[in-house]
């Protein structure tokens, strides 16, 4: 009974009737909230009328607690310290009865708790180990989840739902080819098992067998079809219609099945993933609360509902959300990564750089995490006396932007790596400081400490008013620089840099990225303008052959030693959010950064300058997707160029 109280965070005072004190401890190594009142001599249990009164309440608490918890339907287990015996528990099949009930409601902690009474009765139980490991996975403890319904197999090998629901929690651990044998296995034992062929076919979608995936959800489609009347089957339609990206078509469906099941919260929270896709972000909003209210125990949705939030610009309460999905599960990478986001874009540094380090926990982190075999370094230890390696992480403009740290690693007293892509290194090999520069992919010395170059600020402890370097770090190659001037020829009206898109596989390449002709149409006559990209997508390539006034060298840029050399005779450098525009920045050079309504997080919101740079000037979108506004002040601004 000690135990149930110390669950409770109670401090019970226990009496332990041992024959000796072996050693005076006045609390419980288990239980931080107990403290042990131990006999120093061999006496019998005490009699109900000689337990003082408090003890005999304290008791009757947990006893009302404990059958609440378990019991609220059936014969109590525990009545009163005073009862002349202690009833047995339910039988197992009463137990799971209620166990499934609340699970059914979303309770999953009491579901749990009694399953794990089952399975402590009996390891055997096949039923309470596979719906704990359906527990585990929805609270996306997946190795979990896979571990118990593993156990549930061994002593049930021919239940499909258990291969099907295993399946699923090793496709989450990312382990694709055993989730594969797992569906396969399902369906051998049930062929007619529509979710199990869906599940199918996104393993094989993420094995890359578009071919053999189709196929799969061909037969799913079929299957379900034959359910019209099934919430589950018009689910999971519904579902297959938002992987092929037919978000409307999915929230019809799933709006369908909440009409026959309405207290299903994974419906409610799948129809506001659908909704947002489509941007009716209210309405994903509302959906969103609906799966909370009925089963606020499932961290995802919390997640799903900061993301709309976030799209709202509602950022503050965003962060709230993402704290209530951490508190349902302390390590949930995804939402301590949004969160972190959130903090660096609203300029809350101090909580934000620390959040940040959750990135390579995150498994959609554009970066793969390096193991190496150093300890990372986050500004605590000396490096006096000792090497350290920083490396680039993410795009080219995260290197630009922070390699303005590496200088004061330096001063730190250690010998310092600087391993960076080798397009950068003819630009960066300026920094002082750096004792070798080590081109990405290349074999790399043995140190003492390593840090990734997003890391410093943290190192640093870094805050808006003091960013480093904020004027200028990176200076142009003056021999390039004059090389370029002979190939621009006499200079006889402003320069202008032009930068309209960044990498087309970046995530975020949509919202950042222009067109070069919807550009075009807000540059005014009486100005050069000159490209500064290398590269140029096939149907801006046409747009710059109907407009010889724009310059294009990408041919000519060996790397970036040679854009800055270029952006080194600009007057004003006009770019999207990409590498170039913190090119711009880091050399000192008046640059103009277009942005889109909800930015990356360096850019903060509601400010036109930057703490990064004090020659750059921000240019916001006003309503998403639209830039005609952005582009409009530009040539305003540029006009206003002209008449001075």
């Amino acid at each position: 009974m000690s135990r149930i109280y110390s669950w409770l965070g109670v401090s019970p005072h226990r009496i332990n009737p041992e024959k000796l004190m072996v050693r005076p401890h006045e609390s419980d190594s288990h239980y931080r909230h107990k403290y042990l009142h131990r006999q120093q001599r061999c006496i019998s249990p005490p009699k109900p009328h000689e337990v003082p009164p408090r003890i005999r309440d304290l008791i009757a608490n947990a006893c009302r607690w404990y059958n609440d918890r378990f019991y609220p339907l059936g014969t109590p287990q525990y009545t009163s310290f005073s009862s002349t015996s202690i009833r047995p528990p339910l039988p197992e099949g009463k137990q799971m009865q209620q166990a499934m009930a609340y699970h059914k409601n979303g309770q999953l902690s009491e579901a749990a708790g009694i399953l794990e009474e089952i399975v402590l009765h009996n390891p055997k139980s096949g039923e309470a180990l596979h719906t704990l490991g359906v527990i585990a996975y929805q609270r996306e403890q997946y190795q979990r989840a896979a571990d118990l319904i593993g156990k549930a197999i061994a002593v049930n090998p021919d239940n499909a739902a258990y291969f099907s629901d295993r399946g699923l929690a090793l496709q989450r651990l990312k382990q694709l080819e055993p989730a594969l044998k797992h569906f396969d296995k399902a369906i051998a034992l049930q062929p007619d098992l529509a979710v199990t062929h869906l599940n199918r076919g996104n393993v094989l979608k993420e094995l890359g067998q578009g071919a053999a995936a189709a196929e799969s959800y061909d037969n799913a489609a079929v299957l379900l079809e034959k359910q019209p009347e099934s919430s589950d089957a018009l689910h999971s339609l519904g579902l297959m219609a938002y992987e092929s990206q037919e978000y409307q078509r999915a929230v019809d469906l799933i709006g369908k099945a909440i009409k026959l099941n309405p207290d299903n919260a994974a419906y409610f929270s799948d129809r506001g993933l659908a909704l947002q896709r489509l941007k009716q972000l209210d309405q994903a909003l509302e959906s969103y609360n609906k799966a909370i209210a009925l089963n606020s125990d499932i961290p995802v949705i919390h997640l799903n509902r900061g993301n709309a939030l976030k799209e709202l610009r509602q950022l503050k309460a965003a962060v709230e959300s993402y704290d209530n999905a951490i508190a349902i599960k302390l390590d949930y990478a995804t939402a301590h990564w949004n969160k972190a986001l959130e903090q660096l874009i609203l300029g809350d540094y101090d909580k934000g750089w620390r959040s940040y380090e959750w990135r390579w926990r995150e498994e959609h982190f554009p970066s793969p995490r390096r193991n190496f075999p150093w300890p990372l370094w986050l500004g605590e230890e000396s490096l006096k006396g000792k090497t350290i390696l920083l490396h680039s992480e993410q795009g080219l403009g995260d290197t630009i932007q922070f390699c303005r740290y590496v200088p004061l690693v330096a001063q730190l007293g250690g010998r310092v790596i600087f391993e960076v892509e080798w397009p950068l290194i003819p630009l960066v090999e300026q920094l002082e400081g750096v004792s070798q520069f080590v081109a990405k992919g290349q074999p790399l010395p043995a140190v003492d400490f390593h840090s990734p170059l997003l890391s410093l600020p943290l190192a640093f402890k870094t805050r808006l008013n003091t960013i480093p370097f904020t004027q200028k770090y990176l200076v142009s190659d003056p021999l390039k620089v004059a090389a370029w001037e002979l190939r621009l020829g006499p200079k006889i009206m402003p320069r202008i840099g032009l930068v309209w898109n960044g990498r087309a596989d970046h995530q975020n390449d949509q919202l950042r990225s222009i067109k070069l002709l919807e550009l075009t149409e807000y540059l005014p006559s009486g100005l050069q303008y000159v490209s500064l990209q290398k590269e140029v997508r096939p149907h801006d390539r046409e747009t710059l052959e109907l407009h010889p006034n724009i310059a294009y060298y990408g041919d000519e840029l060996q790397d970036f030693a040679d854009t800055a050399a270029l952006c080194e005779l600009m007057d004003v450098i006009i770019s999207v959010d990409t590498s170039v525009a913190h090119l711009g920045g880091a050399l000192g050079k008046s640059t103009w950064v277009l942005l889109p309504l909800i930015p990356d997080w360096r850019w903060l919101l509601e400010r036109n300058d930057s703490p990064w740079y004090q020659s750059a000037r921000l240019y916001r979108q006003e309503v998403e997707d639209d830039w005609s506004g952005v582009l409009e002040r530009v040539r305003q601004d540029l006009l206003q160029m002209l008449m001075k």
